[in-house]
């Protein structure tokens, strides 16, 4: 190829190359067009990803206000009283839930799992302790989920006015989330238990120690074929099955050699030298 021909081709390329440059600068572009739609939409789901991070603490900030009132049962004359007062907390949580619900009509749940998961694990272990305290007994998924039904108006144009007709929304909690929120109650019964003893309540500790074997049992039926975060809640659910055996152990071995008045002191104090983990709970 001569110098001539070689210098005729490069002035073509880079008139090319300023051609595309051109289409890429026109706001009218094709491929500027498509960058913008995108753009939008991930925008969008940015937004909705941080609403439902704030809708998720939010729950979990009742949640556990709710389980430390619950907490209180082992000490007040009228535990009744307690639960109904839980119960419109828990409500109140149930309807954050709802807000959850709004934001995930029509998206896929599983893309925005992660922004909310902790706060629903949380609300999972704040009913499970009020059932629990209530019937004495694990409270299912399908009964959880039966009470997460929302009705919602949706307002459509008709005309030149609009009318609103009721919507219901579901919200269904995932096996998983339910799994990992059982797994931190076993930390608030062992909690419970150690309440309990303090208070004068001998026959707590060994009801609580046969259902929490209950649950150790159905997980360690799981064992590591089931989601990674259940595995590792199962080290904590062995903690506290420990220490409520423990507690059990000595109020039946040891009972008579200590005061009543001493209990607490002594399970709280074994607690304490057993716990560098629970804090990962």
């Amino acid at each position: 190829m001569s110098k001539r021909e070689d210098e005729g081709c490069g002035r073509k390329r880079r008139t090319e190359a300023g051609q595309r440059s051109e289409d890429c600068m026109n706001p009218n572009s094709v491929v500027i067009s498509a960058f913008k739609v995108f753009q939008q939409e991930l925008d969008t789901r940015y937004d909705k990803y941080e609403r439902l991070v704030k809708i998720s603490r939010d729950v979990t900030i009742e949640s556990k206000r709710t389980i430390f009132l619950l907490h209180r049962v082992a000490s007040v004359p009228d535990v009744e009283e307690i639960l109904n007062e839980a119960e419109v907390k828990l409500d109140g949580v149930r309807q954050k839930i709802g807000q959850i619900a709004e934001e995930l009509r029509g998206e896929d749940l599983h893309q925005f799992h992660r922004a909310f998961t902790p706060g629903i694990q949380e609300y999972v272990e704040a009913v499970s302790f009020h059932h629990f305290i209530r019937h004495r007994s694990l409270i299912s998924l399908e009964e959880i989920n039966a009470r997460l039904v929302f009705i919602r108006d949706n307002n459509k144009a008709v005309g030149e006015g609009t009318f609103s007709s009721p919507c219901v929304l579901t919200f269904q909690i995932t096996p998983t989330d339910y799994l990992l929120g059982v797994a931190d109650l076993t930390g608030e019964l062992m909690r419970m238990c150690i309440s309990s003893v303090g208070n004068g309540d001998m026959d707590t500790p060994f009801q609580l120690s046969g259902f929490l074997r209950q649950i150790h049992d159905g997980f360690s039926l799981i064992g590591n074929t089931g989601p990674y975060e259940v595995s590792k809640k199962l080290h904590t659910l062995r903690q506290s099955l420990g220490k409520v055996e423990d507690a059990c152990y000595t109020l039946r071995v040891r009972g008579s050699e200590i005061p009543k008045h001493m209990l607490a002191d002594v399970f709280s104090s074994r607690a304490a030298h057993i716990d560098p983990d629970d804090a990962m709970a």
